[in-house]
């Protein structure tokens, strides 16, 4: 997509491109293979000011505006899958803080974040309940001027190696969407054990915290109790249109790597690219990767443009940016062959880690779901 209407956004992206290609490119297979928060990818996305992207300007960052999210993530995914994930948890683990936190809480854990000497995490996921929010187990009772953590998280992003966590935990059984409350927990604190890891298809930086008589101070709590699900609804819906740039930047690395691939490829006196079953799937690929791309930049512009509401056009973006994109890698490593399943291909690796774009933040069905809800609505 041309940014040049929009002379910053053009200029950010010609920086992350060059800064993807010349730095983070030599490190992205160690990095992307070791399942654990890259220090050395972490340095180099400090030391470029990229994490300031995820913090207000008043707390050491840039301002959050989702357009420029995207356009770092779609070239730090085409890359480096590890490099995009340790960049947007910064702000995933961080904005329930800004949408909610007080200005004592927002000056002491924002500024380390926005300059990477504090990693983030947000620990919403658990066992018995991903989608399904309320089915959540973690609970977090008063105890004096404090409270205390029950409970276990699972599928958290840069567990282990985060010092910031943003924990949702239900403070009113009785209370439905009203019962669940969002708090701050630091790594170390008593109670709280961050070591549980999980090995998922793809290497990533993952676990399952778990929670036990974790006594928090009552100044952990972020806003009121019973916000809970107001902020992390509030994160998700500002962060689910980023998710279908990670998916852009995945698929066009997928699509180059095909192109390439195929105009070098000899193949019965000609190259793979001569023959039209192949021009078929380069066309289609191509064709879906630029829906991908402007559904997911139009979600991203309605949002910073001020638009009360992006749920639809976001859900929009991400369903159709993540099944796209496993599309155009599937059909990227059919055109490579064999040469595509060899472990340390870069069709390979990105046939691994497409999958999961498709399920975390919302799977395609709840999107689906979300669409249908927000047609029916406006049909009323």
């Amino acid at each position: 997509m041309d940014f040049s209407f929009i002379p910053l956004e053009q200029e950010l992206q010609k920086r992350v491109r060059k800064l993807a290609q010349d730095e983070i490119a030599p490190i992205a297979a160690e990095a992307d293979e070791s399942g654990r928060v890259h220090r050395g990818l972490m340095s180099i996305l400090a030391r470029s000011g990229l994490l300031r992207y995820c913090v207000p300007q008043e707390f050491g960052g840039y301002g959050v505006k989702v357009i420029r999210l995207c356009l770092i993530r779609e070239e730090l995914a085409r890359v480096s899958g590890q490099a995009d994930t340790n960049f947007i948890m910064q702000g995933l683990g961080s904005y329930p803080i800004t949408l909610g936190g007080t200005p004592q809480q927002k000056a002491r854990y924002l500024p380390p974040i926005a300059r990477g000497e504090a990693i983030a995490a947000f620990a919403l996921t658990e066992p018995g309940g991903g989608s399904d929010v309320l089915n959540m187990a973690t609970s977090a009772t008063r105890h004096g001027d404090g409270w205390v953590l029950n409970g276990e998280k699972r599928f958290i992003s840069q567990a282990g190696d985060a010092q910031t966590y943003v924990v949702f935990a239900k403070t009113d059984p009785a209370a439905g969407s009203r019962g669940l409350s969002a708090f701050i927990v630091a790594q170390g604190t008593p109670g709280f054990d961050d070591s549980h890891r999980q090995d998922l298809l793809a290497p990533h930086p993952i676990g399952a915290p778990r929670f036990t008589n974790c006594r928090l101070p009552g100044e952990n709590l972020i806003g009121q109790p019973g916000q809970g699900l107001r902020l992390a609804l509030g994160t998700l819906d500002t962060f689910r249109t980023t998710v279908g740039a990670a998916a852009v930047g995945m698929a066009q690395a997928a699509y180059e790597a095909a192109l390439s691939y195929a105009k070098s490829r000899p193949m019965f006196g000609q190259h793979l690219s001569d023959f039209q079953a192949t021009q078929f799937k380069l066309a289609d690929m191509a064709v879906n990767l630029d829906a991908a791309r402007l559904l997911t930049y139009r979600s991203a512009w309605l949002k910073d443009a001020g638009q009360e509401s992006v749920i639809k056009e976001a859900s929009f973006a991400k369903l159709f940016a993540t099944e796209a994109a496993f599309r155009i890698v599937n059909e990227a490593l059919q055109i490579h062959g064999g040469a595509g399943l060899e472990k340390g291909s870069r069709v390979e690796a990105l046939y691994r880690e497409v999958r999961s774009l498709t399920i975390y933040e919302g799977t395609s069905e709840i999107q689906r779901q979300t669409i249908a809800r927000q047609l029916l609505k406006e049909g009323g």
